[in-house]
């Protein structure tokens, strides 16, 4: 018996599902966001302008009473940490600190804006310090050397002055440390600096890098990259990073060390990115001053002490012990020479605490006692970040 012939294929019937609706329109959706980001906007803009006419009125206020006291770095201090401590997000600590810094640079040029001395030229990370703790409305001067910074606040021509002082990898720059040996600035504040180094040049292979021009600190603190990637190029230490980026745009076969800003102002590639031998590699610079600042509640004094010629052995821990009875932690010492005489020194020490707490005036008592020199260099906010 024959089997029946198969029929034509059917097509499975559609199913009897109801079609999805077509997704909505991305734009009817964001319009409305947009919206809502506009209104928030035009809110913070009418505070920021209401908060730029109140320091116009203390400003104007500050003048009348004769007082030229417009910016105090221990009020800043905190105002950013009161934005830390409030901060929940999505913006980190630093973002935030980095607004309201600004924020408040631009309100405060509203009563007289300052003028910054730093370590030239542009394009420095000493500028990036400077703009950091200052914002960008300030007029920054950039010098040539330490000294004269140093000099332009002494004389009044610049209002603070911005300078580096240790290196995490690499210590003390000694240069500033012994300028207040003989200056009568004080310490009014301080940044710290994440430091990323750069190779910058025009070379298109870094087999054309002949030489390598940048300051002592930037080329000791890539020490271990050179020596491993540009064994054969000439090291060559200059006045400043921004000194070897000119030297890397002018020079045939000069590559640089140097931050992207120098990279930037000197129109240089950035040949190979952070070659620094130590990814927490941070630079601390000192705000310098004429006076003494008030507690901000938070701060770090720095004291330049020295013992008698008489004192004999044991002078270093007499001039400590004070500090351990009292309870004050000491975050660094630094011996330096005191150019007095051959092998005579005197001790930098950076201490917890304001000058006027009470355990820390307890302490700079009895250590006077025992001082041939006891100078006090500074109390200033500790870093916000």
């Amino acid at each position: 018996m024959s089997r029946p012939k198969p029929g034509p294929l059917r097509k499975p019937r559609p199913s009897a599902k109801r079609a999805a609706a077509p997704p909505a329109e991305p734009g009817a959706a964001l319009a409305g966001v947009r919206a809502e980001i506009d209104r928030i906007d035009q809110k913070l803009q009418l505070l920021i302008s209401a908060r730029a006419r109140i320091a116009q009125t203390v400003g104007l206020t500050k003048r009348a009473a004769g007082t030229a006291d417009f910016y105090r770095p221990e009020r800043e201090a905190e105002v950013l940490r009161r934005v830390v401590a409030r901060n929940d997000g999505p913006l980190s600590d630093e973002e935030m600190v980095r607004l309201y810094r600004e924020i408040m640079s631009a309100c405060l040029a509203q009563q007289e804006p300052l003028k910054i001395a730093f370590l030239g030229p542009e394009g420095t990370f000493t500028q990036q310090a400077v703009l950091k703790h200052f914002g960008h409305s300030v007029r920054a001067l950039p010098l040539a050397a330490i000294d004269e910074v140093f000099r332009e606040v002494e004389s009044g021509v610049a209002d603070f002055g911005v300078v580096p002082i240790e290196n995490s990898t690499e210590g003390t720059v000694s240069h500033t440390a012994d300028m207040f040996l003989t200056s009568p600035l004080k310490i009014c504040g301080e940044v710290e600096l994440r430091v990323h180094q750069h190779l910058l040049g025009r070379v298109t292979a870094l087999k054309r890098v002949a030489r390598i021009c940048a300051h002592q600190q930037a080329l000791a603190q890539c020490r271990g990259w050179l020596a491993e990637h540009l064994p054969d190029a000439e090291r060559i230490a200059v006045s400043s990073n921004a000194e070897g980026a000119r030297r890397a745009r002018d020079e045939a076969g000069t590559a640089a060390i140097a931050g992207e800003a120098a990279a930037e102002v000197y129109g240089l590639k950035i040949l190979v990115p952070q070659i620094e031998d130590h990814p927490d590699n941070t630079t601390r610079f000192l705000v310098v001053g004429r006076k003494l600042l008030a507690s901000s509640g938070s701060d770090r004094t720095t004291l330049l002490l020295s013992a008698p010629d008489t004192a004999g052995p044991g002078a270093l821990l007499r001039l400590l012990e004070p500090f351990a009875a009292c309870g004050i932690t000491l975050t660094r010492l630094e011996s330096r020479p005191s150019r007095r005489k051959k092998w005579d020194y005197v001790f930098f020490l950076d201490i917890e605490g304001h000058a006027e707490d009470e355990r820390v005036r307890e302490a700079l008592a009895a250590v006077k006692k025992v001082a041939s020199l006891m100078k006090l260099l500074g109390s200033y906010p500790r870093a916000v970040l």
